[in-house]
């Protein structure tokens, strides 16, 4: 009795830091922007707030740029998210074929996720510009037009460049992650497939496809999440113009709350698309088990 118990106390301390550190920076931040939506919390009434329940979430639904910036991050994922799982699958299908050169091409398709969103967003902002590269090309060099043709000034213009962002940015995570994937599917399979007459597409539908459902499940349900949760790429490209036209959920979010001083209907916007996320990420996931 004694040792179950000193196992357990053991087993307890070990176990206290981590839950430590989660209760601290994962619990508590979550808990405290709870709290926020309920009340007025401004810059003028930080030190004064009051309760006021659910209006903050009545004012985002209320919000003429929240159908907007909503719509924007539903085409964002729509687009990005097959777009990267589909040419990183044919990547990693492509790569776990060959037999020679295949740790260069992985590193050189990778190469792209591991560049600062910054730094690639800046340089897609640089290349699109009016007065970019694209345009000097085009107009200067193989004088299709005479015009600089204005690719971020409209809303689906600078919604474009960044999606281009993510899918380029996106094509390496899902080769490796897909790659992992493929390299445990047993050769056995493909061999009584041969037996079987299969072709290739056949072999890819019949073997390859049902192996790797979890991978591909997996990958849907990240990449959701992370096209809801675009920042970066609006933030530097457009900035949200014209007139907040190509804002997202996220960078709505950060602009009602540190320019606008709203952190209350920031944080009531906050759970409405956590809500919106677990909800896609529950439908996925019975959608799959579904399929199996």
């Amino acid at each position: 009795m004694r040792k179950t118990w000193g196992s357990r106390m053991q087993i307890g301390l070990l176990l206290l830091p981590g839950v430590l550190i989660f209760g601290i920076f994962t619990l508590y931040p979550i808990a405290k922007l709870l709290i926020m939506s309920f009340f007025k919390w401004d810059f003028g009434s930080i030190l004064n707030q009051e309760f006021i329940g659910f209006a903050n979430y009545g004012e985002v639904f209320r919000d003429p740029y929240f159908h907007t910036v909503f719509v924007n991050s539903i085409v964002y994922t729509l687009v990005t998210v097959p777009a990267q799982m589909l040419l990183g699958l044919l990547t990693a299908l492509f790569i776990n074929s060959i037999n020679h050169f295949r740790i260069g091409f992985r590193v050189l398709y990778y190469l792209p996720v591991i560049t600062s969103w910054v730094i690639a967003s800046l340089v897609f902002k640089y290349v699109f510009n009016t007065e970019g590269m694209l345009n000097y090309f085009l107009t200067d060099i193989i004088h299709v037009t005479s015009r600089n043709i204005r690719w971020l000034d409209t809303r689906w213009g600078g919604l474009t460049i960044a999606m281009l962002l993510g899918i380029w940015k996106g094509i390496g995570w899902n080769m490796v992650v897909f790659l992992a994937a493929l390299q445990t599917v047993p050769q056995e399979l493909y061999e009584v497939a041969s037996l079987d007459g299969a072709g290739s597409v056949r072999k890819f539908f019949s073997v390859t496809l049902p192996s790797i459902r979890g991978t591909v499940l997996f990958a849907l349900v990240m990449l959701t999440i992370g096209g809801f949760n675009v920042f970066t790429s609006i933030k530097m490209i457009t900035d949200g113009a014209p007139g907040h036209q190509t804002d997202t959920i996220l960078t709505w979010m950060y602009y009602k709350a540190f320019s606008t001083g709203k952190f209350g209907y920031s944080a009531a916007l906050s759970f409405i698309t956590a809500v919106v996320l677990g909800i896609l990420a529950l439908f996925q996931f019975r959608l799959m088990r579904s399929r199996n």
